[in-house]
């Protein structure tokens, strides 16, 4: 099963050669996880900071950058993937799952100050957007963002 991702660039020359090709194993790794196992579209948009600010601002009302924005589809339950309540391009099948948008030197900055480095970071981001795609959030320090990190660890790979 192939899932189609498509990857764009707001800026130019931004990123890494292998940013690509990360983003697409990162989102291939979250969707098995959380066994989705029919074909998606998801779209994702590398950005600066004032590009990722600007997004924030108009869809949030939040005027600072971020390092990940996610713009799902669909209303799902996190863990319970329902073909049922997906969007589906009537084109080609795809299940549109949502679109999200990684600031560059935002997660540039992460990876150095987290220690783990730029492929790791992107990867990370990669996998949070995926799970809002798919229904988690963490609005709350309750049992929805244990329940986010902790998936993002099993998808990483951490160990705790």
């Amino acid at each position: 099963m192939e899932h189609q991702i498509s990857i764009s660039r707001e800026v130019k020359n931004l990123g890494h050669n292998n940013s690509a090709a990360l983003i697409k194993k990162a989102v291939n790794m979250a969707l098995n996880a959380e066994g989705v196992d029919v074909p998606c579209l998801v779209s994702v948009m590398l950005t600066d900071d004032e590009g990722i600010r600007r997004v924030n601002r108009e869809f949030r009302d939040v005027d600072r950058p971020t390092d990940v924005l996610s713009f799902p589809l669909n209303e799902l339950e996190p863990g319970d993937f329902d073909l049922s309540l997906c969007e589906k391009d009537l084109d080609t099948g795809l299940i549109l799952l949502g679109d999200m948008m990684i600031s560059v030197p935002r997660c540039e900055e992460q990876g150095k100050e987290y220690g783990h480095g730029y492929e790791r970071e992107i990867q990370y981001l990669t996998v949070h957007s995926v799970l809002h795609l798919l229904g988690y959030d963490h609005v709350d320090e309750g049992e929805r963002k244990r329940q986010m990190r902790q998936r993002e660890k099993e998808i990483m790979g951490d160990k705790d």
